[in-house]
C-alpha cells in the first residue's frame, strides 16, 4: 500500500503526467459526448419506428454496437435505422478499439509505469549515509569491486541517468540512484562530501567531466579513475583525480612480467616494508612433487609462503600440500629476503631465443603494453594482429588470424618460450588457449580474462596463468580504501595489519597457535624501532608491536573476532 501511494504521489507530481492529463481528458470528453449523442439518436429513431425503450437501454445498445459485441437483441427495422447502426459500429471501431487503447497507453499507462519504475530507483541517498563508495559506471571492474566492498562491509551505490539501465542494474541486485553524472546536484543528493571514494571507469572524456563536476561539490573526497590514453593522464590529474589507473597497461605489463624471463621473483605488491612476490614451481624443478613442509623453504632460506596459485585459485599454504609444476608460490618478505631467495634458488633469467622469445596474440592496448615491457628489457617478441594498420611497417608484427595454424607457425609458436593471449573477447581467448595447448603441450600460456567467470574456463582450456582485468582493477581500487591496514589480492588472500592483541602479551609464537586457531600466517612484526620478518616459535610478543598477517577474508574476520573484540 505504501509503495502504491508513493506511485500515485509521484504520478501526480510528475510534470509529464500533468501535461498528459489535458489531452486524455479531452479525448474522454469527446468519447462521452459521442456516446450521449448516439444514445439520444437511438431514442429518436426508435420512436420514429414506433418503439419505446428506456434511456439505460439506449446507452446499452450504443456501447454494445460501438464495442462490436452487437448481441442483436435490439435492432432497427428501417433503412435509416440500419444506416445509423453502421455509423455507430464504424465510429466505435475507430474510437473504442483503436483510439481509446492508444490514448490510454500513451497518456496514462506509460506515465504510470514510469512513475512505478522511478519509485523503485531512488534519486537520493539518506542524509545519514557516509563512508560509502559512489560508482559512476557499471562494468566488469565495478561489479567485481562491489563484491569486495560487500565483504569489507562498505556501503556503495551506482549512479546512472538512464531509467531502463537503472532498472536492469537494480534487478541484478545492485544499489542504484537515478541522476546525471555530470550534474553537481546528483552528487549532493548522493552525499558525495561524506563518501569514502568516488570511482569513475568510463572513457577519458566522461571521467574528466565527472571529476570537475564532483569538485564543484567537494574538494576533499578521493576520486579514483581509469585512463585509456597516456595523453589523458595530465588532464585527469589536473581535473582533481586522486588516483589514476591505466588498467589495460597494468594488465599487459603484469602478463609480460609473469613470463619470468626478466626475473623469477615477480613483485606483485608491497605492504609497509614487505614485498609480496610470486614465482612458479615449474622453474624450480626439484620442488615439484614435494610437500610444502618437505621443501623446507622457510627453514633453509627464510622464505614465507602465504599462498599457492593453482590454476586461478589461491590455496592456503597447507604444510602438507603437494607442490605441482602448475603451482605459483606467493611469498612475502623484505627486499633483502627476496633477493636471498633469488640467489639461493638460482633464479636467473632463462635464456631466450634470440629471434623468437614471447608470442603475443593481439596487438591492442594490453598486447602493446606487454610488448613495451619486453622491449624495455630486451626480450624478443612477436605480435600477431589482424588489423593491418597496427602491423604495417613493424618487423615484430605479423598480420593474420591467431586461430590459423599457418600464422602461428610463421610467428614462431614452435620455438616460443611463452604465449600471451590478450584479445578482449573471452570466447576467443578460451579458443586460443586450447589451440596453443594442443600445438605446444609444454609452452607457458598466459591469458587475459575480461570477466571473472571466464577464469576457470581458461584454465580448463589450457592456460597456465590467467589475469583478469576486472579483478586487477577492483583490487587496485580496493587497496585505496585502507592502504595502511590491508592489501587485498583476492577473497582467499588478504594481507592486513592489527595491533598486538592483549591475549598475546608475554606469550611465545608457538603458544598463541595463530595458524591453528585462525588460519592466518604471521608475516612480520612492526615497532617504532624495528621491522622483523624472521620469526621463530620461541619469540615473545610485547604491547608495542603491530602484527602483519596474511589469510583469507574469513580468516581475518575470525582473527578479529577472536582477539580484537
Amino acid at each position: 500500500m505504501k509503495q502504491f501511494l508513493l506511485q500515485i504521489i509521484f504520478f501526480i507530481k510528475n510534470k509529464k503526467a500533468k501535461k498528459n492529463v489535458l489531452p486524455l481528458a479531452k479525448f474522454l470528453f469527446f468519447l462521452g459526448l459521442i456516446i450521449t449523442i448516439y444514445s439520444v439518436s437511438f431514442h429518436l429513431l426508435m420512436a420514429h419506428e414506433g418503439k419505446d425503450y428506456s434511456w439505460i437501454t439506449g446507452l446499452y445498445w450504443t456501447l454494445t454496437v460501438m464495442s462490436t459485441l452487437g448481441f442483436g437483441d435490439i435492432t432497427f427495422s428501417t433503412d435509416l435505422g440500419l444506416m445509423f447502426t453502421l455509423l455507430v459500429l464504424m465510429s466505435g471501431v475507430l474510437l473504442l478499439l483503436v483510439m481509446l487503447p492508444f490514448t490510454f497507453i500513451q497518456f496514462f499507462w506509460v506515465p504510470w509505469l514510469e512513475a512505478q519504475n522511478q519509485t523503485r530507483t531512488p534519486r537520493t541517498l539518506p542524509e545519514s549515509t557516509k563512508d560509502h563508495v559512489i560508482l559512476t559506471n557499471f562494468d566488469p571492474i565495478t561489479r567485481n569491486l562491489v563484491e569486495k566492498l560487500k565483504k569489507h562491509k562498505y556501503d556503495y551505490s551506482f549512479v546512472t541517468a538512464d531509467q531502463q539501465t537503472a532498472i536492469e542494474i537494480s534487478d541484478a541486485g545492485y544499489k542504484i540512484v537515478i541522476g546525471e553524472v555530470d550534474v553537481p546536484e546528483t552528487y549532493q543528493k548522493m552525499q558525495a562530501d561524506k563518501a569514502s571514494l568516488i570511482v569513475a571507469t568510463g572513457d577519458d572524456l566522461m571521467n574528466t567531466n565527472i571529476c570537475f563536476t564532483v569538485r564543484e561539490v567537494c574538494d576533499t573526497v578521493p576520486i579514483a579513475t581509469s585512463a585509456d590514453n597516456e595523453h589523458s593522464l595530465d588532464i585527469l590529474k589536473f581535473s582533481g583525480n586522486t588516483s589514476i589507473f591505466r588498467f589495460m597497461n597494468m594488465l599487459g605489463t603484469s602478463m609480460a612480467e609473469k613470463t619470468m624471463v626478466v626475473r623469477q621473483t615477480h613483485i606483485i605488491d608491497t605492504f609497509e616494508q614487505l614485498l609480496i612476490g610470486e614465482f612458479p614451481v615449474r622453474d624450480i624443478h626439484h620442488l615439484a612433487g614435494q610437500t610444502l613442509i618437505q621443501s623446507r623453504l622457510r627453514n633453509r632460506i627464510g622464505l614465507t609462503v602465504i599462498g599457492i596459485w593453482e590454476r586461478g585459485e589461491i590455496l592456503p599454504p597447507d604444510p602438507e600440500a603437494t607442490l605441482k609444476q602448475t603451482n605459483i608460490l606467493i611469498i612475502a618478505g623484505t627486499k633483502e629476503d627476496l633477493e636471498r631467495v633469488d640467489r639461493r634458488l638460482a633464479m636467473s633469467p632463462e635464456k631466450v631465443d634470440s629471434e623468437i622469445g614471447i608470442l603475443i596474440l593481439g596487438g591492442g592496448r594490453v598486447g602493446q603494453a606487454a610488448a613495451d615491457y619486453l622491449e624495455e628489457h630486451d626480450i624478443p617478441y612477436t605480435i600477431v594482429e589482424k588489423r593491418p594498420i597496427i602491423t604495417k611497417g613493424n618487423n615484430r608484427h605479423i598480420q593474420g588470424d591467431a586461430a590459423d595454424i599457418k600464422t602461428l607457425k610463421e610467428a614462431g609458436i614452435e620455438k616460443a618460450r611463452a604465449v600471451i593471449i590478450t584479445t578482449h573477447n573471452d570466447a576467443m581467448n578460451i579458443y586460443l588457449s586450447f589451440y596453443c595447448r594442443q600445438l605446444r603441450p609444454d609452452i607457458l600460456i598466459l591469458s587475459r580474462a575480461a570477466e571473472g567467470r571466464t577464469v576457470s574456463k581458461l584454465h580448463r582450456a589450457g592456460a597456465d596463468i590467467v589475469d583478469s582485468s576486472a579483478s586487477m582493477g577492483a583490487n587496485s581500487i580496493m587497496n585505496l580504501l585502507e592502504p595502511s591496514k590491508s592489501s587485498f589480492f583476492s577473497e582467499a588472500l588478504n594481507v592486513f595489519m592489527v595491533p598486538t592483541p592483549d591475549a598475546f602479551i608475554g606469550k611465545t609464537l608457538a603458544e598463541t597457535m595463530i595458524r591453528e586457531k585462525t588460519r592466518c600466517n604471521l608475516l612480520a612484526i612492526k615497532t617504532d624501532k624495528d621491522f622483523t620478518t624472521h620469526l621463530d616459535s620461541d619469540m615473545s610478543f610485547n604491547k608495542e608491536g603491530q602484527l602483519i598477517l596474511a589469510g583469507s577474508l574469513e580468516a581475518e574476520e575470525l582473527f578479529r573476532k577472536e582477539y580484537l573484540k
